[in-house]
């Protein structure tokens, strides 16, 4: 038996599983906390029986609390309600349920309200903000010297683009002890380094080096299992199997980890849960000989962990750089002469052997240095040792604590101007991961929660909603996904919201931050660049349903805006408040300027020959990212 909380056909919140006892009441003496964005008359609050077998449960009877009420009064709520049946009608012997409630108005919390997020973080998460980190940004996988535009620094001086893959083979070169990398796809066969001449080596040649010198080289990667190798490319084309066998045999230990969900009612397909979720997580973790400018005095010889991480796999078609090149950049010798990558078309002629468009590819990465460095060291430990199999692979840090600084080293040195606060966020649960506390206490703490088989983080979201609350003045967003709020979409064209699991709260939270700055009279804007559709043929099942769940999530926002601006009398547009942007590139056809000439030409009347023609394309958005009061990456925005 267990308790869930709801606001209308949302559940926000429900209790662990307790067995009933054969006489007496049932206690659960549990404390939950959920953030709520939401229009509904009652909270309700209904105990149910777990069904054997079956996600949810059956509604043994509920208890409800008028909106009104709970907004009405600043003071906790704390009485005994009684437990209704079907239609608010009384059951047999008459059973209550007691309660202690309270609900707190974020705009009347001070800082967490456009104050930004002062000095302690998100609260409640696994992973608390960490001071005195050093961190380093990239746009792509590689910046050119030619960046554009010029930016002026404080305290002078321009903005110097990073290189990510070049300063990841670096890291990767130098390192001693290990090397832990979690990826959706590694592809073996890529070259890291595509501007320095006579570097050639590939980032499978590269690792398997690294082995060789007795680092440790472990790997975590996403196994589609619709893969087969030599068979069939997969759904997601992640050439898992591919990887797998290229480590085989090596000292390198790849570990291919399916995503198991036991999520129902997807907006796609409950039954193909294991094929369409999968483990998202980008990150790779080094040692490294500590900075001359460390806190540390005496760093001779001495390493610490390095870690980068976002939204970029070390896989086929992700190296790009701001100028999102279409064709001039294919043909042997060029960047992209052995790393084409096409999935949007469903006809053979999307290859190299007929020319661009390829996909461009935009993405968002970052270096951490310093105590969060370790978090994300911690999370692949754990997850290595629920999936990854042999513990005895991962280094015993404790054995190198005269050679390694510790986690409470601070990179940077006080006063320093480069000095971050940085906290790792994660969607994830007890199936994937070990390290999760034990009791009800601690679990609430970190801010976990439950449902019937699982205990999970979604910290992710809980960072989003503290970033949107503490905004001032504008909020700007990058993401490969904009779904989600379906409480809040309307019924129609036979939808049913109650029926849609998107339930998490980004867009409305963002809507209802632009209609709060709206009743007070304050500018507020809010900019969302997405794909043009999410990668693959736009023309399939599963992507018309997402662009059409992503167009009912856009249109609930501008809902809330033209209702905001019309009770306060504002003639104005929602999307002066609002704006979503799609990408694209188009390039000139320049023959004489060593452009690539394919060998054959794709068919005529196809959609790759009409892409062909028109030499413009989408540029895929597939970075993480959000500014307001402060950064937000590799933090995609998650259905549920």
């Amino acid at each position: 038996m267990y308790a869930a909380i709801f606001l209308g056909s949302a559940c926000i919140a429900r209790t662990r599983t307790i067995t009933v006892p054969a006489a007496g009441s049932v206690r659960w003496n549990e404390p939950l906390r959920a953030y709520c964005a939401h229009h509904a008359a009652d909270v309700v609050i209904s105990v149910m029986i777990e069904q054997l077998g079956l996600d949810g449960g059956t509604v043994l009877g509920s208890a409800y609390l008028p909106s009104r009420e709970l907004l009405s009064d600043n003071t906790t709520i704390d009485r005994w309600f009684d437990v209704l049946g079907a239609n608010r009608k009384k059951l047999p012997d008459g059973p209550k349920i007691h309660l202690q409630i309270n609900f707190r108005d974020v705009a009347d919390q001070g800082q967490a309200w456009g104050g930004g997020v002062g000095s302690f973080g998100v609260p409640r998460t696994f992973f608390s903000q960490r001071p005195g980190c050093r961190v380093t940004l990239y746009q792509d996988a590689h910046a050119s010297e030619e960046f554009e535009p010029k930016i002026q620094l404080d305290g002078g001086g321009l903005y110097k683009p990073g290189h990510c893959w070049e300063d990841l083979y670096d890291a990767i070169s130098n390192a001693r002890h290990l090397v832990y990398i979690t990826g959706w796809s590694v592809f073996p066969h890529i070259t890291l380094l595509r501007e320095r001449d006579g570097q050639q080596e590939t980032l499978g040649e590269l690792l398997k080096r690294k082995a060789g010198e007795g680092v440790h080289v472990l790997m975590l990667v996403w196994n589609d299992v619709s893969s087969i190798d030599g068979l069939l490319a997969g759904l997601m084309d992640t050439r898992d199997e591919q990887t797998a066998n290229y480590f085989g045999g090596s000292r390198v230990q790849c570990v291919l980890c399916p995503r198991n969900m036991y999520v129902r009612g997807h907006i796609l397909d409950a039954k193909t849960d294991t094929l369409v979720y999968s483990h998202h997580q980008k990150a790779i973790v080094v040692d490294q000989e500590l900075p001359p400018s460390s806190s540390d005095s005496d760093s001779d010889g001495r390493r610490h962990i390095v870690s980068f991480l976002g939204g970029l796999d070390v896989c086929h078609g992700r190296y790009d750089t701001q100028s999102h090149s279409l064709f001039k950049t294919l043909g042997a010798g060029k960047a992209h002469g052995d790393d084409f990558s096409q999935v949007n078309f469903n006809d053979e002629d999307a290859t190299l052997g007929k020319g661009g468009p390829r996909e461009p590819w935009h993405d968002i990465h970052g270096k951490v240095e310093g105590p969060v460095a370790w978090d994300v060291l911690h999370n692949f430990e754990q997850r290595w040792r629920k999936q990854g199999g042999d513990n005895e692979q991962l280094v015993d840090l404790g054995a190198l604590e005269g050679n390694v600084a510790p986690a409470s080293w601070a990179v940077t040195l006080p006063g320093d101007h480069e000095a971050w606060n940085v906290q790792l966020f994660r969607s994830i649960d007890n199936i994937d991961t070990v390290g999760f506390p034990d009791s009800m206490e601690a679990t609430f703490k970190a801010g976990l929660l439950q449902d019937k088989h699982r205990v999970y983080e979604r910290s992710i979201q809980d960072a989003y909603i503290h970033a949107i609350r503490a905004a001032k003045s504008f909020i700007y967003i990058e993401n490969q996904y904009f779904i989600g709020s379906s409480f809040q979409w309307k019924s129609h064209d036979g939808i049913d919201p109650a029926d849609v699991q998107a339930c998490q709260l980004i867009p409305r939270e963002l809507s209802l931050k632009i209609v709060r700055k709206i009743e007070d009279g304050e500018r507020f804007a809010v900019y969302i660049v997405v794909p043009m559709w999410s990668e693959g043929s736009p023309t399939g099942r599963y992507r018309q349903a997402m662009l059409d769940n992503q167009r009912r999530t856009m249109a609930l926002m501008y809902d809330d805006i033209a209702v905001a601006l019309q009770a306060k009398r504002i003639d104005a547009n929602p999307r002066d408040y609002l704006t979503f942007f799609c990408l694209g590139n188009r390039e000139a056809n320049n023959p004489e300027g060593g452009e690539y000439q394919p060998p054959q030409r794709p068919r005529d009347g196809t959609d790759y020959a009409r892409a062909q023609m028109a030499r413009r394309f989408m540029i895929y958005v597939h970075s993480k990212m959000m500014i307001g009061k402060y950064i937000l990456i590799s933090a995609c925005i998650p259905l549920r």
